[in-house]
């Protein structure tokens, strides 16, 4: 990665691989964008007891993000499967911690999205996806869903929404990304990066 491009973060929780897989297409989508790169990042799980500490460095997928990470982004995709409707705790708990980044304006003008995975086609997806846009709002940030310019949206027997790109993980979340859902976690990807680049653009311009 080149430390004079700018970057999209795409901030995910996976817990059983099908989020990432999503995270890793979305990041394609990025860099199929020229003069931008995407930073993948991950959240460490939460647990019931004050004693359970994680390591550093998970055993597998993205390191874990900090706050520097998003501070410095040009545009944030998070991205999360969903629980009752909603992202799951250790992305919400991570949210929860960025008061620093509210407090300084840090995130405001800047693009964003979220995505999502279910076991269950009515499994929340679309809520999961309004939710999580909130936190985004409140930090003023500007949200980009997927427009039906993409027509897979109409075409989609699984996962796909205006609101984000979704997944169908099935009942044992083993269920790969299909055709679909893979054109369009990339096409949001790429969304995102060319509106990060031309709002990085104009604040530079403002500067």
């Amino acid at each position: 990665m080149s430390a004079s491009l700018p970057y999209v973060l795409i901030l995910y929780y996976s817990r059983h691989g099908a989020t990432r897989a999503m995270a890793e297409r979305l990041a394609a989508g990025v860099e199929s964008v020229r003069g931008i790169e995407a930073r993948l990042r991950s959240v460490p799980p939460v647990s019931p007891t004050c004693e359970a500490v994680d390591p550093e460095i998970p055993a597998e997928g993205a390191i874990y993000a900090s706050l520097d990470d998003l501070r410095h982004c040009a545009g944030l995709a998070i991205g999360s499967p969903t629980r009752f409707g909603n992202m799951a705790a250790p992305l919400k708990h991570f949210l929860d911690g960025t008061s620093e980044l509210w407090l300084g304006g840090a995130l405001i003008d800047k693009p964003a999205t979220a995505f999502t995975s279910t076991s269950s086609l009515h499994g929340g997806q679309e809520s999961t996806l309004l939710t999580m846009l909130v936190p985004l709002l409140h930090h003023g940030m500007l949200y980009a869903g997927l427009p039906y310019s993409e027509t897979e949206l109409v075409e989609t027997t699984s996962g796909g929404t205006p609101y984000g790109a979704s997944h169908l993980a099935g009942k044992r979340s083993d269920r790969p990304l299909d055709e679909r859902e893979r054109h369009l976690a990339h096409a949001q990807g790429r969304r995102l990066a060319r509106l990060a680049l031309a709002l990085s653009a104009m604040s530079r311009e403002e500067r």
